[in-house]
């Protein structure tokens, strides 16, 4: 039998029962729209937990920080650099060293103006900076000796000294929410600190030390990297070496760091860099402790409803299979036919093997436009219903987090898992059909 006939032939048997074909494709319907919808609430909550772990901090960075107690030659030093940028998936890594003073202060501006009476100073690898994740407002990175990057938020630290007590800062928490709930942004401060130098005094127990730097970026505020990306300057390593052999007397001795940062290539990396550090007996911090049990939770959710959902396939496969069974005790003596004049007995299973794949693609297709538009609905719904949020409703966006998401894979995945079902609920059928003698068939009324 030529396919064009066995595809006229699948469509003309469909439609010959209107009604019950009509029935069977809508519990295909209902339990592919149920899957699809369970498992793409399960992959929203998924996306908003992960959204939720990036605003606390990169998740690929692990931290090193020095054993406590200054286990013997344990520390962290130039040496510990080079074997963990030697670990597999490692893709850069900085250090860290804090300027530890009595007081440090800022000043700028025409005839000392602008005076910030604290801060933070780190030393890292500022040429490491673009690919550990650091991202500037404004501005270059440092490449000459002198430049500095500034914290995002550094400019609030300063006070105006022509101003009156009391109203010479300005206060970048304000406190105050606009009407859907998004903080309002502060006043602008009094001066930009990339505009003009900066003079650093450094209080010490052998007087003040006061140098002039030249700010050249500022970092955008991560506080998972570090303090100093919001109110803080950061240095490159060799100037704060310097710094400190003025600040502290080491000349020709270098301090151990403080900590060092890398940054591994993906997320999956993540837990066997941090267990070969913590095997060099070096404690560690990242974000993996708390995204591993995340993930399980929103991993044992997504099952759940994908499980329920898959229920709804279930008793639709079953209406499947009872009407085929119908259907060939209806059309007993058209197989007996059909094998009396030399038909093919795998052409017969081939064609009620086809009716019901085609039951089941059909519910499939028009399960997944259903789910899709109960999809945008929801999202709309959490939103807001209007025209603009019908865009990030469909396709989400950075700021926008949806309710239900569903990725092109899980729409394939609903269809040919239709299919499959279609395809294993006439198998049963199609074989029974084939087992019917033909005498007995043509018999039959």
């Amino acid at each position: 039998m030529k396919q064009k006939d066995m595809l006229r032939i699948c469509l003309q048997n469909l439609m010959r029962r209107k009604s019950r074909t009509f029935l069977t494709v809508l519990g295909v319907l209902i339990g592919c729209c149920s899957i699809v919808i369970m498992v793409s609430l399960g992959i929203g909550m998924k996306e908003a937990q992960d959204k939720t772990l990036a605003e606390m901090g990169d998740l690929t960075i692990i931290t090193v920080n020095a054993p406590q107690g200054g286990r013997g030659k344990v520390k962290l030093d130039d040496p510990l650099l080079r074997r963990l940028k030697a670990l597999p998936g490692v893709e850069a890594l900085t250090p860290k060293l804090s300027l530890e003073a009595e007081s440090i202060r800022l000043i700028t501006g025409t005839g000392k103006r602008y005076i910030a009476d604290w801060t933070t100073v780190v030393g890292v690898d500022t040429a490491a900076l673009e690919q550990m994740g650091y991202h500037l407002t404004a501005g270059v990175l440092p490449k000459r000796e002198g430049e500095i990057l500034t914290g995002q938020y550094l400019a609030y630290s300063f006070k105006d000294t022509l101003r009156p007590e009391g109203r010479n800062m300005i206060d970048r928490w304000t406190g105050e929410f606009d009407d859907s709930g998004k903080p309002v942004d502060p006043p602008p401060p009094y001066l930009d600190p990339l505009k003009q130098p900066i003079t650093m005094e450094i209080e010490t127990q052998n007087g003040k030390i006061t140098l002039p730097f030249n700010p050249v970026g500022a970092v955008k505020e991560d506080y998972s990297k570090g303090s100093e990306t919001s109110e803080g300057i950061l240095l490159n390593m060799p100037d704060l070496l310097k710094l400190m052999e003025k600040t502290q007397g080491r000349k020709g001795k270098k301090p151990a760091y403080d900590s060092i940062m890398v940054k591994v290539k993906s997320i999956d990396q993540v837990e066997p860099v941090e267990r070969e550090i913590k095997s060099m007996g070096y404690p560690t911090e990242s974000m993996e402790s708390i995204r591993k049990p995340m993930e399980k939770e929103a991993r044992q959710k997504q099952m759940m409803l994908g499980g329920l959902g898959a229920i709804s396939l279930f008793v639709a496969a079953l209406g499947i299979t009872n009407t085929m069974i119908m259907s060939i005790s209806e059309r007993t003596r058209e197989i007996g036919i059909m094998k009396s004049l030399g038909c093919y007995v795998t052409d017969i299973r081939i064609m009620f093997l086809s009716e019901a794949g085609a039951i089941g693609l059909i519910g499939g297709l028009i399960g997944c436009v259903i789910s899709f538009i109960a999809s945008v609905a929801i999202n709309l719904v959490s939103l807001g219903p209007s025209m603009e949020n019908l865009l990030p409703a469909i396709v989400g966006g950075e700021t926008v987090t949806r309710v239900s998401v569903i990725p092109p894979w899980l729409l394939l995945f609903a269809i040919l898992f239709s299919i499959l079902i279609g395809l294993g609920s006439g198998y049963y059928p199609a074989n029974k059909a084939v087992r019917i003698p033909a005498l007995e068939a043509i018999k039959s009324e």
